[in-house]
């Protein structure tokens, strides 16, 4: 099948055939430490580069016969494949203000997996117009997006999932209901299509309203039209605090079921109670891979995840849509009726307030309608104002507010860094900082942070290991055999970088900083 991907020449570029053939080349980098993607411990030489291609390996010497428009001198720094973000979540900004892909690009991602449970196809019949360049436009399929990237060109290579949810919402709107048969083929007509458009695979968000209502047997029927394309299934797990090992069964039945790879968003055992779930996490994929299913993750490299505050609600309270849930909260009562859900310490959902310690001081408010709470706790801008803590968390679920709380362990994190089937992801939207009040420093800082602290300052893993997460074994899970990896006939997407130097700048108090 003919995935779509828009590839782009990044970082360092090149255009044709094999050198012996056409010895004026594009790009030759001299002086680099190349690490291949393989895991292989790093080696000196020369990459030569034409037509987009890597037509060449060796040394100076090697290829001084050939000419190069350009020549590289890469001063011993590491020369590697571009990076992964295995999920990067939305790409429209890229054509709306292309300056977001600096957020990525100056992480060394060379390529954006893009979906989670909503994805820019397929659009109901009611989408409202996207203004690009002045015009208005819609679209209503993959291969009507996809050829409006192409027309106003994309700055990174991008590749897509079709969404569980937005599937879902396109049917059956935002409503907790089952897919009637009829339903449910239609369901899959739109998930085929957007295979046959060029699609990878199809991903899910399990937490998030409607896509928490699709039950098991629903996901496996549309896992199944994506495996006979060849593609494969990713999702925000089920539950990711004290029912994460249901949460991961529920993935592995998938797998086993539709008998297509899955890949899990980034893993984590969120809550302190739960954090030695995380070491039974890992030991159950380890096992499941043992047994011949094909089961990979990722994780970013930061113990606040990030999600909308709307979150710690019970998804429930959407089961008539978002916009009927917003308005409802303007009522005492049902504010009474949802604190005490919330506090249940039983509660049979994903319920984040309990899993960080029912404490309202570990969430920080990372983007809002109400600014002045961006970059102070919940608790903290209660305390301000002078105002219930409870009183202050509504008004701020009504504020459209994002959220980063503190619900991971270090330990966790390097547990999973050690994992060999773990890659690495930024879990957020490209990002211009000169137009956000606020992100989560993951926007700017994954990729780096990973190679500054977890390699050069911990030594948790290698180098060489950490570029093989970011480059080969994602490749391989997205299906793009011609990239994360320098060899002679792959793609020239690379990076180039000083290992001894390379480090995440954006912090939680100061998000908005470039790598």
């Amino acid at each position: 099948m003919n995935k779509f991907i828009l590839w782009t020449c990044l970082l360092v570029l090149g255009c044709g055939q094999a050198a012996a053939a056409q010895p004026a080349l594009d790009v030759l980098i001299v002086n680099a430490r190349i690490v291949d993607g393989s895991g292989n411990p790093w080696y000196r030489g020369s990459v030569a580069i034409h037509d987009g291609r890597i037509v060449a390996l060796g040394n100076a010497e090697s290829l001084r016969s050939t000419t190069a428009k350009r020549i590289v001198d890469a001063r011993d720094r590491v020369v590697a494949p571009g990076f992964i973000d295995m999920m990067g979540q939305g790409t429209l900004g890229y054509i709306q203000d292309p300056v977001v892909a600096l957020s990525q690009l100056r992480q060394g991602i060379t390529t954006h997996v893009s979906g989670e449970g909503w994805s820019s196809a397929p659009t109901p019949a009611d989408m409202k117009p996207v203004s690009i360049d002045g015009e208005q436009v819609r679209w209503s399929t993959f291969a009507e997006y996809f050829r409006i990237l192409e027309k106003h060109g994309v700055p990174l290579n991008v590749a897509f999932n079709v969404g569980a949810e937005q599937v879902r919402r396109v049917v059956l709107g935002d409503k907790d209901v089952d897919p009637t048969p009829a339903q449910l083929d239609r369901m899959k007509q739109l998930v085929e299509q957007a295979m046959l458009d060029g699609a990878h695979g199809i991903s899910s968000a399990l937490i998030y309203p409607p896509g928490a209502y699709a039950e098991t047997p629903e996901l496996i029927e549309l896992a199944k039209i994506v495996a006979r394309h060849g593609g494969f299934y990713s999702t925000h797990l089920r539950n990711e605090t004290a029912g994460l090992l249901g949460a991961i069964d529920e993935t592995l039945q998938i797998a086993r079921e539709a008998k297509i790879p899955v890949h899990i968003y980034h893993l984590k055992a969120s809550g302190k109670k739960n954090w030695p779930l995380m070491e039974q996490a890992l030991a159950k994929i380890t096992a499941a891979r043992a047994s011949g299913l094909d089961v990979t993750t990722d994780i970013y490299p930061y113990i606040r995840h990030g999600n909308g505050l709307d979150s710690f609600l019970p998804p429930t309270f959407f089961e008539k849509g978002h916009e009927a849930a917003r308005k409802q909260l303007a009522n005492r009562k049902v504010r009474q009726q949802l604190r005490a859900e919330i506090e249940r310490v039983d509660s049979d959902w994903e319920n984040t307030y309990q899993a960080i310690g029912a404490d309202f001081d570990k969430v920080l408010v990372t983007g809002s309608d109400n600014k002045s709470a961006i970059g102070l706790s919940i608790a903290q801008v209660a305390r301000r104002d002078k105002r219930d803590v409870w009183d202050t968390f509504f008004d701020l679920v009504q504020a459209d507010t994002g959220i980063a709380p503190e619900s991971m362990s270090e330990a966790q994190k390097v547990l999973a860094m050690r994992a060999p089937f773990v890659m690495f992801d930024t879990d957020n939207g490209p990002t211009n900082p000169a137009k956000a009040e606020s992100t989560h420093p993951r926007t700017f800082g994954s990729f780096p942070r990973v190679l500054a602290k977890y390699v050069r300052e911990d030594g948790v893993i290698s180098l060489e290991e950490a570029i093989r997460r970011m480059t080969s074994l994602a490749a391989n899970r997205i299906g793009a055999f011609d990239r994360g990896r320098i060899a002679v006939g792959m793609a020239a997407d690379l990076v180039i970088f000083d290992p001894a130097a390379v480090r995440d700048l954006a912090t939680f108090e100061k998000p908005l900083q470039y790598a």
